[in-house]
């Protein structure tokens, strides 16, 4: 005989909105349930629905369970004793498939629908019910089920169930227009990367063929080393003549250059180097092209492009990337806090025994967040501006990776101000830090030469003049 496991009701927390006792991972500006949490939250919510403690928010909802080739739907209306009248079926995904099942939730009344954001398959659906009904799309970390008890039907019911006492929190899902400049931005950013990759390659084939070029010329692909590369792939082997294509600076290095481009390039390698730069030039002109269509759609917005531009290690291109990736609407996020662990720039918080865990930052928007880094990057190798002497400061005492994230943290919260009150950007400048602390560096200075065995006097220069 199998006993039954009574779950006693639970009194929720006001704050969190969560069954007090559970655990609760709290991130600057965001928070969210623990796995452990989530499921003793679970079975207290199944076990107070039967008892009939939680509220209904919305009397006819649907979960749905996305797959490839199939959809599971679950749609709950109001049914007798309190209880909801239950019906489920299976889709394709095929557009009639989904057309069908906007017609079967349209005739049960259905108002609200709720689905897992499961890699790129929740895209169509959503696509047809988007202006249909209320469209939730949730991470599938939030809704994570009881072990032991999952099934694709158990899953739309369990979403279902969820969705129906409003215990879900949506994604940020922008609309069509943004959506397909996302697209446009991200496929440019691989694009760019296959570049790289291919540039890698092709000086692979170069060292493998012992031509040196990369040595003497800092670009492998500039003007005057495409010109050495066509004469290697045509057949030309004096490297004299070679040599000749440098141009301005270049020229001043042609004995370097001679002796670099000697080698054994071979018929093989030859057909290597024509395809890896056909590859790049083709790379290049659709790159060029997806740029042209990008600013094309971002025209309407460019004064915002100008001020995320004058912050330092924000260039056009990833300005554009932070439109497209979270708009220019920043009522969607509460604070700039909330805005940063969206990206996945906070640290976590992982506390147990009041000992405190490694705390790794979440993975967020990963393209948002990779260029983000790449902009903080690029801000610490200037001299004058604020961002690279926090990156200084933070690098020498922490590393510079966790300096990057850092910087990548403080200039999306720039961009946050500068998009949410369209003021300009104003540097506060290299020495920000200095002139804050100017007494603290003074005394800490004076100390380290004390220890030296130096009297020291500081006068400032108004006075000894």
């Amino acid at each position: 005989m199998v006993g039954r496991c009574l779950v006693p009701r639970v009194r929720m927390c006001r704050l969190t909105g969560v069954p007090r006792g559970t655990s609760v991972c709290v991130t600057s500006a965001h928070s969210r349930v623990c796995d452990e949490g989530a499921r003793a939250w679970a079975l207290a919510g199944v076990e107070s629905e039967r008892s009939g403690a939680m509220d209904v928010l919305y009397e006819r909802c649907c979960g749905i369970d996305v797959h490839k080739k199939n959809v599971v739907a679950c749609v709950l209306t109001p049914g007798g004793a309190g209880t909801p009248a239950k019906e489920v079926r299976t889709f394709g995904t095929m557009t009639a498939d989904l057309v069908a099942l906007l017609g079967w939730l349209e005739a049960a009344g259905c108002t609200h629908v709720a689905m897992e954001s499961t890699g790129v398959y929740w895209k169509p659906l959503y696509n047809l019910l988007e202006g249909q009904v209320e469209v939730l799309v949730v991470n599938a970390q939030h809704i994570k089920a009881v072990p032991g008890r999952k099934t694709d039907v158990k899953d739309a019911e369990w979403i279902a169930t969820l969705l129906r006492h409003g215990l879900l929190r949506a994604s940020f899902i922008p609309d069509r227009d943004q959506r397909e400049l996302r697209e446009l931005t991200r496929y440019r950013t691989a694009l760019i990367r296959e570049r790289s990759a291919e540039a890698n390659r092709l000086q692979q084939t170069l060292e493998g063929a012992n031509i040196k070029l990369g040595d003497v010329a800092s670009n492998v692909l500039g003007k005057s080393a495409r010109e050495m590369l066509a004469g290697l792939v045509a057949g030309e082997e004096d490297v004299v003549v070679l040599a000749e294509c440098a141009k301005r600076r270049l020229r001043s290095k042609i004995p370097e250059l001679q002796r670099a481009l000697e080698g054994t390039v071979g018929p093989h390698q030859r057909f290597l180097l024509a395809q890896q730069l056909a590859h790049i030039d083709y790379l290049d002109e659709a790159i060029a092209d997806l740029c042209g269509e990008v600013a094309r759609r971002l025209a309407p917005f460019e004064e915002a492009i100008v001020r995320l531009d004058a912050v330092a290690g924000i260039g056009r291109p990833t300005a554009e990337v932070i439109l497209a990736e979270i708009g220019t609407d920043m009522s969607r996020f509460p604070s700039a806090g909330h805005l940063a662990s969206w990206c996945g720039l906070v640290p976590g918080c992982n506390e147990s025994a009041g000992k405190r865990k490694s705390a790794r930052t979440r993975k967020g928007s990963p393209w948002l967040r990779a260029a983000l880094v790449e902009a903080a990057k690029g801000a610490s190798r200037t001299k004058t501006s604020y961002l690279s002497a926090q990156y200084r400061r933070i690098a020498a005492r922490r590393g510079a990776k966790r300096a990057a994230v850092a910087v990548a943290h403080s200039i999306i919260e720039i961009v946050y101000h500068l998009l949410s009150t369209g003021e300009v950007y104003h540097d506060l400048g290299a020495t920000y830090f200095d002139e804050r602390d100017r007494r603290v560096i003074e005394r800490r200075l004076v100390h380290r030469l004390e220890r030296l065995g130096f009297d020291v006097t500081i006068t400032p220069k108004e006075s000894a003049a």
